[in-house]
């Protein structure tokens, strides 16, 4: 009797001691989820103007080495501009490879203005993730990598025919230049013989995916006047503000007929070439302002133009030398372009969204096997890395499988719906299959 008392102890502590490591395995499996990675991902502060591209890439690499066979190198651009480059190989390496390309950096957030701060990747009941770079594009970047873990997961023999290219990049948000720019310069670049590149899209905040097959391109232009100055009561011809302000009137007709396009449902927005004002520079400055009785010598404005693929670049440059900024007038210009219109055999800047592309007719059935439905291809507004690739002639589609979303990328509480990201893992799980068992080969 006293042996049994004596025992109950020892036993007790024993099944307290399996209870624990019980509830431990428990924690640590609820924590290792495809959502807390996700977040773990997007508390890594990676905006600008100091990116932690450092503490992201360990983070991603680690993740990679838990699934099998992938591969992973660093190659630094500059030196504080580093890319991870991740290969999952295809049986048949010599067949144009395939690439999933998302960018490390994001652009700044304002805290003050964010229901939950903007790296705590705060998930709210109703399953929203609050996060800078929850939609633009951290999403998609872990996303891929949970794919390839999940096919490998479902189909433990699966191989990709062609080899499958992960690539994050820095500096996409502030132009890409010391980024994919500088990658598609380089040996290891050439080596990966692409032949197909996936890139970031946009939510869509409807039931069906949208999907890009090009960007605008920025056109940053200052157009300046000069002209003799005089004082503030005195009427006379042709001074700088006089010559600024007819350009003005010049360049708001003309983005008015760019948008009564639109509002007509002529055109989408990102088809236009549209221009909007960003910034005047006149006057001269006074200890309390400036002096209001002095018609200065010089004004300028500065203005973001957006071209889309299908527009005349050398058009656009007769017009603004000739109506915006016409000599005659006392006036100057300067375009600084922020990237290409043409690819280097002179094509528009796109890529073909139509069964003529055997990559479109893999990528769209894809999609209908994942369940969902593409809307019609469109030009994005904006600007990705996505233009490096088509420049060189590489097919190229911007795509983020997030329906039902509202488009928050760049705003205050940017966040994605936890059912909408893992929806997303099932989509480039089929993407990620298909385009990598493809046989065929594409001319464009």
């Amino acid at each position: 009797m006293f042996d049994h008392l004596q025992r109950l102890p020892v036993l007790f502590f024993f099944l307290l001691l399996s209870l624990s490591f019980s509830e431990s395995l428990h924690e640590n499996k609820e924590s290792d989820t495809p959502i807390s990675r996700f977040q773990g991902y997007l508390r890594i502060n990676t905006a600008h103007p100091n990116p932690n591209y450092t503490d992201a890439i360990n983070y991603l690499t680690n993740f990679a080495n838990s699934i099998p066979n992938l591969h992973s190198k660093v190659i630094h651009l500059t030196p504080t501009s580093p890319l991870l480059l991740l290969t999952w190989p295809g049986s048949n390496p010599s067949l144009p490879s395939i690439l999933f390309n998302s960018h490390l950096d994001s652009v700044p957030a304002e805290p003050d203005k964010w229901t939950h701060p903007p790296f705590s990747a705060h998930k709210t009941s109703d399953g929203r993730i609050f996060a800078r770079g929850a939609q633009d594009d951290k999403c998609i970047g872990m996303q891929y990598l949970e794919a390839i873990k999940a096919i490998q997961t479902s189909d433990s023999k699966f191989v990709p025919l062609r080899n499958v290219h992960i690539l994050y990049v820095p500096e996409e948000e502030v132009g890409g230049f010391d980024g994919m720019g500088k990658f598609v310069e380089l040996k290891e670049f050439e080596e990966l013989n692409l032949g197909f590149m996936m890139d970031e899209g946009q939510a869509s905040p409807n039931d069906e995916f949208r999907v890009f097959y090009a960007d605008r391109t920025p056109w940053h232009t200052v157009i300046k006047a000069v002209g003799t100055p005089g004082h503030g009561s005195k009427l006379y011809d042709n001074t700088a503000m006089e010559n600024l302000m007819k350009s003005m009137e010049v360049i708001t007709k003309f983005r008015e007929s760019m948008f009564d396009m639109v509002k007509a449902g002529l055109a989408a927005n990102s088809e236009v070439i549209s221009v909007n004002p960003v910034f005047l520079n006149a006057g001269t400055p006074s200890p309390t302002g400036f002096m209001m009785n002095m018609q200065p010598s010089e004004a300028e404005a500065g203005f973001d133009i957006r071209m889309p693929p299908t527009a005349d670049p050398e058009l656009m440059r007769k017009i603004i030398e000739e109506q915006w900024a016409p000599a005659w007038r006392n006036m100057t210009y300067k375009i600084t372009e922020k990237g290409f219109l043409r690819d280097i055999m002179g094509r528009p800047l796109m890529t073909l969204a139509s069964d003529s592309n055997p990559w479109w007719s893999v990528f769209n059935e894809a999609v209908t096997r994942a369940g969902g439905k593409l809307s019609k291809p469109e030009i994005l507004a904006s600007t990705t890395d996505a233009r490096f690739m088509r420049r060189l002639g590489i097919p190229t589609f911007g795509f983020s499988p997030m329906k039902n979303t509202p488009i928050l990328l760049h705003d205050h509480n940017e966040n994605l719906k936890d059912t909408v990201y893992l929806e997303g893992i099932k989509v480039y799980e089929c993407i990620i299959k298909s385009l990598s068992s493809f046989e065929g080969s594409y001319e464009h």
